[in-house]
């Protein structure tokens, strides 16, 4: 698992610090569809009764979304004003909205694709990605940390028969804090 890992981790490191060097087209696909009448009368009475800006949307609405534009709107946070309600959709290697118009029920759906190294960008940052992945960074850094750990306690092991193992960590050691505090201001 650490191998695999920091492999990954390393890779969109690198792709990371060196963005303005890989060029990238975000695609943006934007979908229009209109709410049926009975479901664009729930979303009145909804907003009407509750009065809350960041209500989720009915049930049978979120589902109505997912059947006809294939987007999960279940749960999510939601702004609604007196003639709109707006929905974030961020996620990994993109970014995607949803408005519905309290109106007309006009509905427009935009979804922007930036590609699969942004998305692994995204991975390696944690960003708009949930709690399972949030789980297995946490997880990935845990295991990375006693890796490192019994690496050094493999060095102390061996250090005897090495004589350039101590000067090697402390170079580790010590170049990044003079990078950070002669160059980093």
């Amino acid at each position: 698992m650490c191998l695999i890992g920091m492999l990954l981790f390393s890779v969109t490191g690198f792709t990371l610090n060196h963005a303005s060097w890989i060029g990238a087209k975000p695609e943006v696909t934007t979908q229009t569809a209109e709410l049926p009448a009975p479901l664009l009368e729930q979303l009145r009475k909804t907003w009407e009764a509750s009065g809350e800006d960041k209500a989720a949307l009915p049930a049978p609405v979120a589902d109505w979304l997912n059947e006809t534009l294939s987007v999960r709107v279940a749960d999510r946070q939601t702004e609604w004003s007196d003639d709109e309600i707006y929905v974030s959709l961020p996620r990994p290697g993109g970014d995607a909205w949803l408005t519905v118009s309290l109106e007309d029920g006009e509905i427009t759906h935009e979804l922007t694709d930036r590609g699969w190294l942004s998305y692994f960008n995204d991975l390696h940052k944690g960003r708009n990605t949930g709690a399972a992945w949030s789980l297995f960074i946490d997880v990935f850094a845990f295991c990375a940390l006693v890796f490192a750990i019994t690496g050094l306690l493999l060095l102390k092991m061996h250090a005897g028969n090495r004589p350039g193992t101590w000067p090697m960590v402390g170079l580790g050691l010590v170049l990044p804090l003079l990078l950070a505090i002669l160059f980093i201001h």
